[in-house]
């Protein structure tokens, strides 16, 4: 209990700076929160669990994380980089229209002035993340930064530098191994083809 307490702590005060950060790099093998629709969430987040789902816990979970995608269009906007594992692209939702949707929105998404979207295929081969759950970084208007690290019901959010500079140079390896954002935006073009035909 006191391991889930403290991760939620985390959680929390990792929400509070993401919502007034002006820069975010975010770097994860899933489709991120902060790109997914409704409908992708909503399966995401209800799985196929073996057990019964608790519906309404996962509709305050959606409702949740459309919320925090706000985030990308408030006043003054963020700046904000992502890199996907190409994983993400390539294990559909269960049903056809949810994932034409995201993949539709992902791709919008990525043509918005403050949003980058880069992925990192599979032929960047073996790299400082790889299994170790996703990574972002946020800056502040007075220049201080965090590193928050999320893998299986765990998160650390650090704000000492020498770790921060540690991640932002892992972050910066994997950018320099992902596709370009205009190679990455026609990769997801070539996918949604391949998921039409």
């Amino acid at each position: 209990m006191a391991r889930i307490d403290a991760f939620k702590d985390r959680y929390k005060e990792f929400m509070r700076l993401e919502a007034t950060a002006r820069v975010m790099r975010k770097y994860t093998p899933n489709v991120p929160g902060l790109l997914q629709t409704e409908d992708f969430a909503r399966e995401m987040l209800s799985g196929s669990r073996a057990t019964d789902v608790d519906h309404e816990a996962v509709e305050e979970q959606v409702a949740a994380r459309l919320g925090r995608q706000l985030l990308l269009r408030r006043n003054p906007v963020p700046h904000v980089r992502f890199v996907i594992d190409e994983l993400a692209f390539r294990r559909p939702a269960a049903g056809p229209e949810t994932w034409e949707g995201q993949l539709m929105h992902i791709e919008e998404v990525a043509q918005w002035p403050n949003v980058i979207v880069q992925v990192l295929p599979f032929s960047a081969g073996i790299h400082d993340l790889m299994g170790k759950g996703s990574l972002t970084l946020l800056w502040q208007r007075d220049g201080s930064a965090v590193a928050y690290t999320e893998g299986d019901s765990n998160g650390l959010l650090t704000d000492d530098p020498e770790d921060v500079l540690h991640h932002r140079l892992s972050y910066d390896r994997l950018r320099d191994l992902a596709l370009s954002p205009s190679d990455s935006l026609t990769f997801m073009k070539d996918v949604l083809e391949e998921h039409r035909s």
